[in-house]
């Protein structure tokens, strides 16, 4: 039983880590414009609210993986979505950075918000119910995601 735990906080922390990298892009550029201080600040508070709604998040997505026939349904929507991206073309996203750190800590965690239910789906799926593995997956990635955007 310890070995399968372990595998799977492993495939959790490997999971936060690969679809993170955006998330770190994202902190660092609306950040980019204040000053090292509030920079810190903004890293730090606005990544703590992400992680705290994403933690959120994924123990909802835990619960309603629970539910008969969701994950097809959620399959059969992922495919409308993928097939709508790849026949659409716009013009790339851009993440405004601001010289205000509450400006900036808004955009990180709207940002993450959005960018990051994949990153629950998947984590919620790689759980398999456990939501001890959640928190320690998330608490030993984050640091890691912090860090790279600090870069």
């Amino acid at each position: 039983m310890e070995h399968d735990y372990l595998i799977s906080l492993l495939v959790i922390v490997g999971i936060d880590l690969i679809l993170g990298g955006d998330n770190a892009v994202v902190i660092a550029m609306a950040s980019r414009n204040l000053p090292d201080k509030q920079r810190q600040q903004a890293i730090i508070i606005g990544t703590f609210i992400a992680v705290a709604m994403r933690i959120g998040l994924t123990s909802a997505a835990v619960y309603l993986l629970n539910i008969p026939f969701l994950q097809c349904a959620g399959g059969i929507f992922l495919l409308y979505l993928g097939y709508q991206l790849l026949i659409e073309k716009k013009d790339t996203q851009h993440i405004k950075s601001s010289t205000s750190l509450w400006r900036a800590i808004r955009t990180i965690v709207l940002a993450d918000l959005f960018m990051s239910l994949d990153n629950v789906i998947a984590v919620a799926g790689a759980s398999h119910g456990e939501f001890s593995l959640v928190i320690i997956g998330l608490c030993v990635s984050v640091p890691v995601i912090i860090w790279g955007s600090k870069l």
